[in-house]
């Protein structure tokens, strides 16, 4: 089979590359051609671990090509991907203009029948708007099937998400393309992934609803570890007892300055959008929104307080990217902290082991960057852990406490023991477990 894949960024170069090592003949389009002249040679516009190896390797056996030409696509591939973006507008609100132009674009090309399958995140009722566009635009009386393919990658871990997913969720109303999608998907048979068959409209909103389940549990567990500080309980032991029992499960129930990424902010604000619209109110969901603008502000006003008087003085941050393994600042709690500082009129160092290209480009100015985490606290009033990247969780702590002026530290990931960092000497402050 070979398929075709429009947008090579995140979603798209992941999709393209893994289906390519699953044996399926790939090409994946761009208009960007700075970018596939990029990819041609095997470099990768982001980073994800593994995915250079897999796109090179991949290129190497002539399984996975790149184009600017859309026509390259559509003229030899039964099934279309379409995964470009759809950023959040002001209200928020998903932009669906690129969406809306490929499919005009594919209108303009096809001869015959084509499977086109959404896997960009896309409001409920974006394949009946793909198939009204499509069918509006049509040289020529072409059969098509739309098909809903939400993807759940996680950045750091999107090519294992791929190869071994929790499930397959397929919207269509063609048993046609049921039949083709199950084909194109038939290695995940073999290690039993469960498939989910239902309409285009369901589909679409699965990864909505999930997406938005998985922010309400990490804005549950910060609000509970703001209590557990006031009252004297231990956030970890609260997560623990409540992750035992299999109705909640203990994943996502891990507090810290709140989520970002280019997923949790942007889908439940949509799905608010998309209810809003509908006349629904969905409560809970609106408040995990709140619940983590806030929990971003209460640990930036948290430094601000034990710092006094802080116009003037420095504070070192370790992790700028919205989790490890991946440079996205997109919605990155650090950015919110950094800001924070920066308006007080404090000092700002920064170290990430990936995201610092990244984040230069959001504060040109105001904001020093450090070659590494010792160089980051020299001379800083105090240290911040924003992301718990693997080399801060193993610091040489005595170290980090003669570099610093004073020996103030903020965990907000909860990395180290508390009773281990007083010990030795730290004003220790971590989340929940003050």
């Amino acid at each position: 089979m070979h398929i075709g894949v429009i947008g090579t960024g995140y979603v798209g170069l992941v999709t393209g590359a893994c289906f390519a090592e699953f044996g399926v003949s790939v090409t994946c389009i761009d208009k960007d051609a700075k970018k596939i002249r990029s990819l041609k040679k095997g470099e990768i516009p982001f980073f994800e671990p593994g995915l250079g190896d897999l796109v090179r390797k991949n290129v190497k056996n002539n399984r996975l090509r790149f184009s600017t030409k859309i026509q390259d696509a559509i003229d030899s591939c039964l099934v279309i991907f379409i995964a470009v973006g759809t950023p959040p507008r002001g209200d928020g609100s998903a932009d669906m203009r690129y969406v809306e132009e490929v499919a005009a674009e594919i209108a303009q090309g096809i001869r015959d029948y084509k499977v086109i399958v959404t896997k960009s995140t896309v409001p409920v009722g974006t394949g009946a708007r793909i198939r009204q566009i499509i069918s509006k635009r049509l040289k020529e009386q072409v059969d098509f099937d739309i098909v809903s393919n939400p993807e759940f990658l996680r950045e750091g871990s999107a090519i294992e998400d791929f190869m071994r997913p929790n499930r397959v969720v397929l919207g269509t109303s063609s048993q046609q393309a049921i039949a083709i999608m199950k084909d194109l998907y038939s290695p995940l048979y073999l290690i039993e992934t469960p498939f989910v068959i239902t309409n285009v409209e369901t589909a679409e909103l699965i990864k909505y609803a999930s997406n938005s389940f998985l922010a309400v549990k990490i804005s549950f567990i910060n609000e509970m570890s703001n209590l557990c500080d006031r009252v004297g309980a231990d956030v970890h032991m609260v997560a623990k007892g409540m992750g035992l029992d299999h109705r909640i499960g203990g994943k996502f129930l891990h507090p810290g300055p709140g989520f970002g990424g280019s997923c949790f902010p942007k889908d439940t604000r949509a799905l608010m959008t998309i209810a809003r619209d509908n006349n629904v109110e969905l409560g809970v969901v609106g408040a995990a929104v709140e619940a983590n603008e806030r929990q971003k502000l209460i640990v930036s006003e948290k430094i601000r307080h034990e710092l006094g008087q802080i116009r003037g003085k420095t504070v070192a941050l370790l992790g700028l990217s919205f989790k490890p393994n991946t440079n996205d600042m997109r919605e990155a709690p650090s950015v919110r902290i950094i800001e924070h500082l920066l308006k007080a009129k404090a000092k700002v160092t920064a170290y990430d082991p990936i995201a610092m290209e990244d984040a230069k480009a959001i504060f040109s100015a105001g904001v020093k960057f450090a070659a590494n985490a010792y160089d980051c606290a020299k001379g800083a009033d105090a240290l911040v852990i924003v992301t718990e990247w693997n080399e801060f969780r193993n610091l040489d702590l005595l170290k980090l406490k003669g570099l610093l002026k004073e020996p103030l530290f903020f965990d907000l990931r909860n990395i180290y023991d508390p009773a281990k960092m007083k010990k030795l000497g730290f004003r220790y402050f971590c989340i929940g477990r003050n």
